[in-house]
């Protein structure tokens, strides 16, 4: 689940288990759903601070964006990794 800082300084968001996810403003940060009922972190979302996004990635991802990397041969590699240091 994605979440954003509307606001306009970086926030300090907590998280269970102690941790923390650090957002600058305008950023966009990834929680687990786990992480949406905690406490301090419903308390941003409801002050307006943070918003989450609902599948805003998934229907990115579905409409094939994503580049394939080019099936073509590189200049002057051999597909073997050089060995290096004493053998």
């Amino acid at each position: 689940m994605d979440i954003t800082n509307k606001s306009r300084k970086p926030l300090s968001v907590p998280l269970p288990g102690g941790k923390k996810l650090f957002l600058g403003p305008g950023k966009t940060g990834q929680v687990t759903t786990k992480a949406l009922e905690h406490p301090p972190l419903l308390a941003l979302l409801e002050s307006g601070d943070l918003t989450r996004a609902d599948g805003l990635h998934k229907t990115q991802e579905a409409g094939g964006s994503k580049i394939a990397p080019s099936s073509g041969s590189r200049h002057g590699t051999s597909g073997a990794m050089r060995q290096s240091g004493d053998r």
